[in-house]
């Protein structure tokens, strides 16, 4: 069984191995390959993964297999006036259509809880996402110019009120 955990260290070139492949499978036909290998290669960069593990507004989690490999990841961040921004989530393909997602979206729901809501920016385009977070409680807000350095799309806020356990 997958077991969902706080990721460490170690679980660094994993996590930015399955960001790669995440981003240039979903990205790609959206940017085009070489923007997205561009926008991956530096914002996913195992050094870069490590610095967030010691950023106390961020966190990270990752699902692991009984094998010891990560089979998915999702990072949430809370700004300096305590909005809480899912920045990633994302699993191997091979996990598509096991509830694996869920349980990483779970994770980070629960780790926020008494938060009034969470947000995450999904790029035009991600249908699958999209329709992951519409399924979960995610509702578009706010449309503009995406982030990230991606020019010229458009990407979507979107967001969930959470309990207040």
């Amino acid at each position: 069984m997958t077991e969902i955990r706080t990721m460490t260290a170690k679980d660094v070139p994993s996590v930015s191995r399955l960001l790669g492949d995440s981003w240039r499978r979903t990205y790609s036909p959206i940017l085009g390959p070489e923007t997205t290998a561009r926008l991956s290669d530096d914002k996913h960069a195992p050094e870069r993964l490590a610095a967030e593990l010691l950023d106390d507004n961020k966190m990270s989690f990752v699902a692991e297999r009984p094998d010891g490999s990560i089979a998915g990841y999702a990072m949430a961040a809370m700004d300096d006036r305590g909005d809480v921004l899912l920045d990633r989530l994302h699993i191997d393909k091979t996990e598509f259509g096991s509830g694996l997602a869920t349980d990483l979206l779970h994770a980070v729901l629960v780790a926020h809880a008494g938060i009034p809501s969470i947000a995450l920016e999904v790029i035009e385009g991600n249908d699958r996402a999209i329709a992951f977070y519409r399924k979960h409680g995610f509702e578009v807000v706010e449309r503009h110019t995406a982030a990230h350095g991606v020019g010229g799309h458009a990407s979507l806020i979107m967001r969930r009120l959470l309990s207040r356990a």
